[in-house]
C-alpha cells in the first residue's frame, strides 16, 4: 500500500499523457480528480523539463467541472479572483483562501465530532443510522474535500444503506445546489 501522506507522483510525457508512478499506468484528469476527492495529494511533473505542473492541471480540472455546470464558484468570486491577479491584493488572496478552506474543514470536523461525542441521544434506537446519514450528507455537500467527512472510504455506504439511497441523496443535493445557484444569479 502506498504512503498516502506522500504526494502521488504523476509524470507528464512529451505526448502530454499522464503516468501514475505508483500503479505504472496512464491516468486522465478525471482519475486525478478522483484521487484528490479521496484525500490524496498529487504532484504532476513534466518528465523532460522537471517543471511542476500541478497548479496548471488542478486549474484545468476546476475549469472542466465549472464548464460542465458543476458550478461551485459564484461569478462574483471568479471576478474577485481575476481582480486579485491585477491588483496588489495578490499577496493576501492565497492566504485568505487557504485559511477559509481550513476553517471549513475544521468546522465540519467539529460538527461530526459533536454528533458522536457523549450525547445522551446517541443511545436512542435509530440514532446511529441518523448519524451515518448526516455524515453522508456532509460528505456529499463538501464533495469529499480532503480532511472533511469521515475516515471511511467514499465507496462504503453508511449503516447498511444501499448505494442507490446514497445516489438519491447526492442527486437531491445536486438539484438543491442547482436551484440555489439559480437564485443567486
Amino acid at each position: 500500500m502506498a504512503d498516502s501522506k506522500k504526494p502521488l507522483l504523476i509524470k507528464r510525457y512529451a505526448s502530454r499523457r499522464l503516468y501514475n508512478t505508483e500503479t505504472s499506468d496512464y491516468v486522465t484528469l478525471e482519475d486525478i480528480s478522483e484521487f484528490i476527492r479521496e484525500g490524496r495529494e498529487v504532484q504532476i511533473i513534466d518528465l523532460k523539463s522537471g517543471d511542476d505542473l500541478t497548479r496548471q492541471y488542478l486549474l484545468q480540472i476546476i475549469a472542466e467541472h465549472e464548464s460542465r455546470g458543476e458550478s461551485v464558484l459564484p461569478i462574483n468570486v471568479l471576478n474577485d479572483l481575476v481582480r486579485s491577479y491585477t491588483t496588489q491584493a495578490t499577496s493576501v488572496v492565497p492566504e485568505f483562501l487557504a485559511a477559509s478552506f481550513e476553517m471549513l474543514r475544521d468546522g465540519q470536523s467539529k460538527i461530526l465530532e459533536n454528533m458522536t461525542k457523549a450525547n445522551p441521544l446517541a443511545s436512542m434506537p435509530g440514532m446511529e443510522a441518523m448519524r451515518a446519514q448526516q455524515e453522508a450528507f456532509m460528505k456529499a455537500m463538501t464533495g469529499g474535500f480532503k480532511g472533511m467527512g469521515t475516515s471511511a472510504p467514499q465507496s462504503e455506504t453508511p449503516a447498511g444503506e444501499s448505494k442507490e439511497g446514497l445516489d438519491d441523496i447526492k442527486k437531491q443535493l445536486a438539484e438543491l445546489q442547482d436551484k440555489l445557484s439559480k437564485l443567486g444569479k
